[in-house]
């Protein structure tokens, strides 16, 4: 089952975990659902298609869902849908090829950019460029221990001071290289942690995750299920500590081969009792 969106003959994003999303939210026909994070619309098409009623919500103007607004205020705008006592609802929160491909949004070091990263261009002020010229050294540096794990967070940090101003993705790139340890990288670039650690800070995407799920539980009606898609370990370690006794489901080999993007994919279910 595929529902990835195209945009000027290319694919807008591949939804991870379909198939796994729809089985374990039972979806019913006539009963209602939220897709938190809508995207390219492939999670929400595929649950509208079993027969659900869905509301999709994404903070993103260029995904084109339905309601413009950030999860981490679902309540509020689930109830201004009439959307309470819903049968399921998803957060897939990974960032979308579609974002990481479009050259101006800067989320990516393989696409030359402005570095701005922001998910609400209209909404928000502060960009990635803002918080790596304006930082001072240990202040970038713990931000990338923070919201990257990255182990050369100091030395990358003094670097990016001594080389500011730093104004586009391949600029920060380049320098992390100069400096990272890690040398002839294989599968993973030196600049990712630091690149993840910068767009989590722009867009408080930590401190959302944990005022929606909350929400969310309370948005369910009994039996219904919430199912979260995280992909770095920040991440799950949150929906995980939240969504004790959950159940995890991860991509299939041939996911994998088909969408490489999907690989650290992680899907936990709960269910409201």
């Amino acid at each position: 089952m595929k529902f990835g969106t195209k945009m000027s003959g290319q694919i807008y994003h591949i939804p991870v975990l379909l198939d796994e999303v729809l089985e374990s939210l039972k979806v019913k026909p006539g009963e209602k659902y939220i897709d938190c994070t809508y995207g390219g619309g492939g999670h929400f098409r595929g649950i509208e298609k079993a027969g659900g009623i869905v509301l999709g919500i994404d903070q993103d103007l260029e995904a084109k869902a339905p309601v413009h607004g950030n999860f981490a205020h679902l309540k509020e705008i689930a109830d201004e849908a009439g959307f309470s006592q819903v049968s399921g609802i998803l957060l897939d929160l990974g960032v979308s090829s579609h974002q990481l491909e479009t050259d101006y949004r800067g989320f990516s070091f393989n696409k030359d950019a402005a570095l701005d990263m922001r998910m609400d261009p209209e909404g928000q002020t502060v960009t990635a460029a803002d918080l790596i010229n304006a930082g001072g050294e240990k202040e970038l540096a713990n931000l990338f221990w923070k919201f990257g794990e990255e182990r050369d967070s100091r030395r990358i940090a003094k670097a990016i001071v001594e080389g500011r101003p730093i104004v586009t993705t391949n600029q920060l790139a380049e320098i992390i290289l100069k400096v990272s340890r890690k040398g002839k990288y294989d599968r993973t670039h030196p600049a990712t942690r630091v690149f993840q650690s910068l767009r989590i800070a722009v867009n408080d995407e930590l401190a959302s995750l944990e005022a929606v799920l909350p929400q969310a539980m309370e948005l369910l009606k009994p039996g219904g299920k919430l199912a979260v898609i995280s992909f770095h370990s920040l991440e799950d370690r949150i929906v995980k500590n939240f969504m004790k006794d959950s159940k995890l489901i991860k991509p299939t080999k041939e996911e994998i081969e088909k969408n490489p993007r999907a690989r650290s994919g992680k899907l936990r279910i709960k269910q409201k009792i």
